[in-house]
């Protein structure tokens, strides 16, 4: 029930904007769903002005936009199965091989209007790693003006073996192909959010919410570790408000080329760590000889 109280938050938070008392006009909010489209619509009755209230927090995607979606999941997956059933083997593999521990590993995630799911995905880390590293750095991301830069580039000592590249490939949320089967994900949406990351958020960042959450989205094609906090919520944000079958294709086909750009410029940054301790060793050497030659 939290999106439910979410979404009368919302509402009496829009009347409020429009100069009208939830309470003294004794706001009355609607709010049904239709099990068979998963439709879920909602309405401010008794109060003036209500009309202006956006739609799109109190609607989800039209019914034709929602099978359109469905059917593109399905069909790129279909197309792709020969090719993931073998890769997906030879990952779970490798990965029983380099670590102790179970190749697959779930945890939960925020979706859909604020639903929480399994999310499943290949294990990159040692088993029972500590989490509060990860909390610490998405705490100072959502606060600084700085780039969205993974833990990884700076050396995640948690990660197992190979699992830095398995993770900038893109290669361990494979298994989420199983949660668009389920109707969980969808191939294009906003990444899934944890749990103590939507506590974080501002009630107007949860319009996200109002979309399928995705493998690859509108933030990955477009700079993904490169945008701030802000910017990546501004393009979740218009996926959600503009989500299309034609939208969708576009971010499938730049999803590759955008897998590759991130790809290098982590192998960039891994470079750049090894060089600095050097630089420093060097800098350190002669700022040494200078002083020894000052004091002869």
């Amino acid at each position: 029930m939290g999106h439910v109280c979410d979404r009368c938050k919302d509402m009496i938070r829009d009347c409020t904007n429009l100069g009208v008392s939830p309470t003294r006009h004794r706001l009355s909010i609607d709010i049904a769903s239709d099990p068979m489209t998963s439709k879920t619509t909602s309405s401010a009755r008794n109060c003036p002005g209500a009309e202006n209230l956006p739609t799109l927090r109190g609607q989800s995607a039209t019914k034709t936009v929602r099978a359109t979606k469905r059917a593109l999941d399905l069909f790129c997956i279909l197309l792709v199965a020969p090719l993931l059933f073998p890769l997906g083997l030879l990952i779970a593999a490798a990965i029983k091989i380099l670590s102790p521990g179970p190749a697959i590993f779930t945890q939960h995630r925020v979706g859909y209007l604020g639903r929480r799911f399994r999310c499943l995905k290949f294990r990159t880390m040692v088993v029972n790693a500590d989490t509060g590293m990860h909390q610490g750095h998405f705490t100072g991301l959502m606060s600084a003006n700085r780039p969205m830069t993974k833990l990884d580039s700076a050396g995640d000592p948690r990660l197992i073996p190979c699992g830095r590249l398995m993770r900038a490939l893109g290669l361990d949320e494979l298994p989420q192909v199983i949660n668009v089967l389920r109707g969980e994900m969808s191939l294009v949406g906003p990444r899934p959010c944890l749990p103590y990351e939507y506590e974080r958020y501002l009630p107007r960042h949860r319009e996200r919410f109002e979309t399928l959450p995705g493998l690859t989205g509108l933030w990955q094609v477009n700079g993904k570790n490169r945008t701030t906090f802000e910017q990546m919520m501004e393009l979740d944000i218009h996926y959600a408000r503009n989500k299309s079958f034609g939208l969708d294709l576009k971010i499938l086909a730049k999803t590759i080329p955008a897998i590759l750009v991130q790809t290098r410029d982590l192998k960039r940054k891994q470079r750049w760590f090894r060089l600095t301790p050097l630089l420093r060793s060097f800098s350190q050497t002669g700022s040494a000889r200078a002083t020894s030659r000052i004091g002869v």
